[in-house]
């Protein structure tokens, strides 16, 4: 699944272990395997996969999503939305409310470029979004975003949705598609049968509440939810029509460790032994500027039993259990990254290998898109 250019970047072909670092890694071979399981599980359940791109900020990842079946993508912000449509990619469900004069031009900037779907949750931004499209001579599709136990935004399932579906439905520069919610309260649960029922349950109010609508002859063509601490219990739910799940193609520590899921690590961080101090301390050059610790810390390879580790700026001090004469300074190690999502965006550029040989070097367009 290679992306070739026409200048093939000089580090391609190059040793693993010979890169400078502190470097992003994803290993090739394992992300494909996690791509084409999340693709045919969406496949055998008959739901649609529109991976969330907050993660990876790619182009060339979700071009790789969608080759192997993903119907479009989700994006957290506009401004990676805009960067993906540069890109070509066209069906675009940026999942969070987008409020403001500016933010409103751009979105309607993207209708055309794009196919953009954006999520609502009350009439003042109804308001907005519908006086800037009609202005424009535009229409914008929506999706409501329901409060299925997550808590954030959102409205109410039932009787508020349908409401809000009727207040859209008298805006002509907006267009109802569909519904969509999140069913995080279920990710960190450890037993199964009890994470499966409290998805189920999220869920069907969520489904519920777009069969409200259709009784009140709304249009809903998407209902759309799901994400990696809820796969595969997400996809295999009555009247779901899409899901998606996102940081599963890389996994790491917060996924495997706190949402329980077993997809296996894609994604690491290399770095060298700088110091060894002590016989049981060693440091790295690679600190939180490099991988965050916020919601996991970072697990290095094939280091002997650790008694401690602590991240600082540039810098990550392990203590050994016991002595170790190894690894020694100059040494590459890599780092299984804490969690994805707070990891990727502190780099430029994701290097993929195969092999133990670099195969890609990707620019992560999404960088600091947070507008």
């Amino acid at each position: 699944m290679g992306n070739r250019k026409e200048s093939a970047h000089p580090l391609i072909g190059q040793p693993k272990l010979a890169l400078d670092t502190p470097s992003l890694l994803v290993d090739l071979d394992t992300m494909e395997a996690n791509i084409a399981r999340i693709a045919k599980t969406c496949r055998d359940n008959g739901v649609g996969w529109r991976p969330h791109t907050k993660a990876h900020k790619t182009a060339e990842i979700a071009q790789l999503q969608l080759a192997a079946g993903a119907i479009g993508i989700a994006c957290a912000k506009l401004g990676e939305a805009e960067v993906m449509a540069a890109a070509g990619i066209r069906n675009i469900f940026i999942v969070n409310q987008i409020v403001g004069a500016e933010k409103v031009r751009r979105l309607i900037d993207l209708i055309g470029p794009a196919e953009p779907i954006v999520a609502v949750d009350c009439v003042p931004n109804l308001d907005e979004l519908d006086g800037a499209a009609q202005a424009r001579g535009k229409k914008l599709d929506v999706v409501i975003e329901v409060d299925i136990g997550m808590h954030r935004a959102g409205v109410l399932p039932g009787a508020p949705v349908v409401a809000l579906a009727g207040e859209i439905a008298r805006r002509p520069g907006l267009r109802l598609v569909g519904l969509t919610g999140w069913e995080s309260q279920a990710t960190r649960i450890v037993d199964p049968i009890e994470k499966e029922r409290t998805i189920v349950d999220a869920i069907r109010e969520l489904t519920a509440s777009a069969r409200a609508c259709t009784e009140a002859g709304h249009r809903v063509s998407i209902v759309s939810c799901g994400g990696t601490g809820t796969f595969p219990y997400c996809t295999q739910q009555p009247g779901v029509t899409e899901v998606q799940t996102g940081g599963a193609i890389f996994s790491d520590v917060h996924y495997r460790t706190h949402y329980h899921v077993d997809f296996p690590f894609a994604l690491t961080v290399l770095t060298t032994v700088t110091s060894r101090p002590t016989p049981t301390r060693i440091v790295f050059d690679a600190g939180k500027k490099a991988m965050s610790d916020d919601a996991a810390t970072p697990q290095p390879i094939g280091i002997p039993a650790i008694r401690a580790m602590k991240l600082s700026a540039e810098h990550t001090t392990v203590e050994l259990a016991l002595p170790s004469e190894t690894p020694k300074i100059g040494d590459r190690i890599e780092f299984v990254v804490g969690y994805s999502d707070t990891t990727v965006h502190l780099h430029e550029e994701m290097i993929g290998i195969r092999g133990g040989r670099v195969e890609d070097v990707w620019r992560i367009a999404g960088r600091g898109k947070i507008k």
